[in-house]
């Protein structure tokens, strides 16, 4: 790719809108007659109603998977001040985006925050895209099109569009880009440029009102870099699952909304699976999306985060899928010696 394209490309996708939430908080769109808060339908909860046998194993599967309990867990060990763990999500409904006062009371006893990735600026968004761009798109002559039928494809080129960037953009990219796109609904472009924030956000400016240190676990090349070692035909396997659903973005949001709310996060992974189990989808389709993003990610964040830990009075925010399971950041936390319990 020309230096020429690659810098349009990245003007392009820095006004897009599914990295928002990590990599693009200064996105703007047309916020004209934003709602008070997106509306939609909870498809786990329709689920219960259509395909109760679905269901039941989707929630057994979750009620299984242990620390699903608490988005705030208290961090332990003798000699140390406590710290926190916090478990987000990258969505600005205000059900979600709004800190409890028992969040708000950590952060402030806190001498130190940290998120996921800390240098949100507009220069370190530009700077490692055009760092990461064979992460980004395809620079070896392969292209999205030939992936997809023709259906599927312009269905990509219309998601594309939407997100503010020309639509033959949509051949370069890859398909963890797209959906990425896909998974976020109109409706939250419209709450993000009508200056609603995400819930990672509002944690960092809790942070920066209270004057404490803002420190990351990752940067924003190792998220791309995760992103983007998922093997690509599970790349395309969880696109095609997800053009399937193209037009239920805002239940999606709904759904994840009240798992989040009902602490039931635990149920995201086996309702997605189930998801695509009926387009005829594979569960091994998303076995590299469960190893490279959570449980070789967990790991990386769980030694960023030691270091952090043993300062103590530390408050570290995550998304909530990294809180949960045998790998989530709670059980490692506690194999690395620290004393974890659920505080809500």
């Amino acid at each position: 790719m020309t230096s020429f394209r690659l810098s349009r490309f990245v003007r392009c996708l820095r006004s897009t809108v599914a990295l928002v939430a990590v990599l693009f908080p200064s996105a703007s769109f047309a916020a004209d007659n934003a709602p008070a808060r997106c509306q939609g339908v909870d498809m786990l909860a329709e689920m219960q109603s259509k395909a109760p046998d679905v269901y039941s194993q989707v929630m057994a599967e979750s009620r299984a998977l242990p620390n699903t309990e608490a988005m705030l867990w208290k961090i332990e060990k003798p000699g140390l001040a406590p710290s926190y763990l916090f478990g987000t999500m990258h969505l600005s409904d205000p059900r979600v985006a709004t800190l409890s006062p028992a969040v708000k009371d950590a952060i402030a006893h806190s001498k130190s925050v940290t998120l996921e990735v800390a240098d949100l600026s507009d220069k370190a968004v530009a700077a490692a895209m055009a760092k990461a761009a064979a992460l980004i798109v395809y620079t070896n002559g392969k292209s999205l099109k030939g992936a997809l039928s023709d259906d599927e494809y312009r269905d990509v080129q219309k998601i594309v569009a939407k997100s503010g960037m020309p639509g033959e953009l949509a051949a370069m990219m890859k398909p963890w880009l797209v959906s990425m796109l896909l998974a976020t609904s109109d409706c939250e472009r419209q709450q993000l440029a009508a200056g609603k924030t995400v819930l990672d956000l509002q944690v960092a400016a809790e942070a920066q009102k209270a004057g404490i240190e803002i420190t990351g676990l990752e940067t924003i090349e190792d998220q791309l870099s995760a992103l983007a070692a998922v093997p690509d035909d599970q790349q395309i396997a969880m696109l095609k699952v997800g053009l399937k659903y193209i037009d239920r973005a805002d239940d999606m949001t709904e759904t994840l909304v009240q798992m989040y709310a009902k602490r039931q996060i635990g149920a995201a992974m086996p309702f997605q699976l189930a998801l695509a189990a009926q387009t005829g989808t594979s569960p091994s389709a998303f076995d590299g999306f469960k190893k490279t993003l959570l449980i070789d990610r967990n790991a990386k964040m769980r030694n960023a985060a030691l270091p952090i830990l043993d300062k103590g009075s530390a408050f570290i925010a995550v998304g909530a899928l990294h809180l949960p399971g045998p790998t989530g950041l709670v059980a490692l936390l506690r194999e690395s010696g620290f004393t974890v319990t659920a505080v809500e």
